[in-house]
């Protein structure tokens, strides 16, 4: 009690309100322009933070993660245009409501689904991260290993829809994850020469060029010369949903809220299989399951609920473990290494007092997007109207400077743009990005941990089977390498 205390008064400082006011308005911007996702946002945000303490620093980021997942929210419901992928299943929903002249009710629900689910899961966070920090210090490098295992099979069995392509994607990451010098003989691998890479390959330029600078490329080129096209349908009606349809919609935001916190501690699963999958369950639940597609306020509520609480699920295995919930936390982990704090146990003793001015800063960056949401949603539909031919080139910009800016070579801005036209050409023949970002932070730890258990254990492989942690993920590993199998199997005799 004594640390929340501490970093509650280290939030309430004029600076951090101003910085999390800022970072909450960048999110909600940046969530409600199509094609820019909260991984950019995140992004772009960490050359930001390289002059600003640790905990102003994470304050911002927070903030821009948890509010642009709901900032998608707005276009989904007013354009049909989901501003990030988090917010498709919304839009199933909440154009239709919103054709009907009830877009400000849509808003409405989205706005409060997504503040529920936002404190649900910091709630989550914050009670079940220290506990799991405290397990975490029983790890070993047999644990380590198959729980970097168990990241990258998540993150291809479930998160990517074409396994095949999220494999090539991960295999791409660990060949990445390679390079540099051996941590063992010190010989070098992969490097050409390049002194550059002796620490291996920046993560930062990879994860700026891939979401940040691809997106820049996809927004110059003709086809999406403009980031939208039309005019979509004006807030009309009550700014909120009626009493009777909250109450009606309690069970649904409950059970989303656990969806979704579920979904985002496993690693890889991301905001929109969490969305979707609570979409479907409140539907199977409905009384009326005929009425979702087609205007159904439960279907805002379930969705929004849903992918917001992933935020607070995210966090707990990047904060615990050093394990990366999604693409976002990937970057969340940049971020953290470059103030010098480490994931893992040492972020909840040597560090608790940053760490839980986060986890607060979480709390109210929720309720500020919430007020900032029933207020401004009006007029934050006028960003969606800036042309990608001026948007994309100051992505571009910015992309660079901030890339130059952390280690003052110009071999990173190289690295940036080269990563920026491998990841435009990945989303055009839909590889994911989130395999091989996730791959390239997993593969030293895979690496390092299991050539220290093989030396422990005189290379017997049937040492990950006789530790009880490490026995229990290697069932977990075996259980999401089942699991695409029996979907697949039970889609087949469903269509049969």
């Amino acid at each position: 009690m004594d640390i929340l205390f501490v970093a509650l008064g280290n939030i309430l400082t004029p600076m951090a309100l101003l910085t999390l006011l800022l970072g909450t308005l960048a999110g909600m911007t940046i969530g409600s322009l199509p094609g820019l996702s909260s991984t950019m946002g995140v992004a772009l945000c960490i050359p930001i933070t390289f002059s600003m303490p640790p905990d102003l620093a994470l304050i911002l980021l927070g903030a821009v993660y948890v509010s642009s997942v709901y900032g998608g929210s707005i276009t989904a419901i007013l354009l049909r245009t989901p501003g990030t992928d988090a917010s498709i299943a919304t839009a199933l929903d909440g154009y239709p409501l919103a054709m009907a002249g009830r877009g400000g009710e849509a808003i409405g629900m989205a706005t409060l689904a997504s503040l529920f689910g936002g404190l649900f899961s910091v709630v989550v966070l914050i009670t079940v991260a220290p506990p799991l920090s405290t397990v975490a210090l029983a790890f070993g490098p047999q644990e380590y290993t198959v729980l970097a295992i168990f990241g990258l099979v998540t993150i291809v069995g479930v998160a990517s829809d074409q396994p095949i392509k999220g494999v090539l994607s991960a295999a791409i990451g660990l060949i990445l994850a390679s390079v540099g010098l051996d941590a063992f003989t010190g010989a070098q691998r992969f490097t050409f020469g390049q002194r550059e890479l002796f620490d291996g390959v920046p993560l930062l330029p990879v994860l700026i060029g891939l979401f940040s600078v691809s997106q820049a490329f996809n927004l110059c080129v003709p086809r999406s010369a403009g980031v939208l096209t039309g005019k979509g349908p004006q807030l009309q009606g009550r700014n909120l949903p009626l009493w009777s349809d909250m109450k009606r919609c309690l069970r649904t935001l409950l059970r989303s809220s656990v969806i979704g916190s579920v979904v985002g501690i496993l690693p890889g699963a991301g905001t929109s299989i969490a969305s979707f999958i609570s979409y479907n369950e409140a539907r199977r639940h409905s009384s009326t399951p005929e009425n979702f597609g087609k205007g159904e306020l439960e279907g805002v509520a379930a969705s929004e609920s849903a992918n917001n609480a992933v935020t607070g699920g995210t966090l707990i295995p990047t904060l615990t473990l050093g394990i990366p919930g999604n693409a976002v936390t990937a970057v969340f982990i940049g971020g953290l290494t470059i103030h010098g704090l480490i994931p893992g146990p040492s972020l909840f003793t040597q560090h608790a007092e940053t760490t839980y001015t986060l986890i607060l800063s979480l709390l109210l960056a929720n309720i500020l997007f919430a007020i900032l949401g029933l207020w401004l949603c009006r007029y934050l539909v006028i960003v969606t109207k800036v042309p990608g031919a001026v948007l994309g080139p100051m992505i571009l910009v910015f992309s660079v400077i901030g890339t130059y800016a952390l280690r003052n070579e110009m071999f990173d801005v190289w690295l940036v743009v080269a990563f920026g036209v491998v990841g435009y050409f990945m989303e055009r023949w839909r590889y994911p990005a989130a395999p091989l970002v996730i791959a390239l932070i997993l593969g030293p730890i895979l690496e390092v941990n299991f050539r220290r258990s093989m030396q422990i254990s005189h290379w017997d492989l049937t040492t990950f089977f006789t530790r009880p942690l490490s026995l229990t993920l290697c069932v977990l590993v075996v259980l999401a390498l089942a699991y695409p199998l029996w979907s697949q199997w039970r889609r087949r005799n469903t269509q049969q």
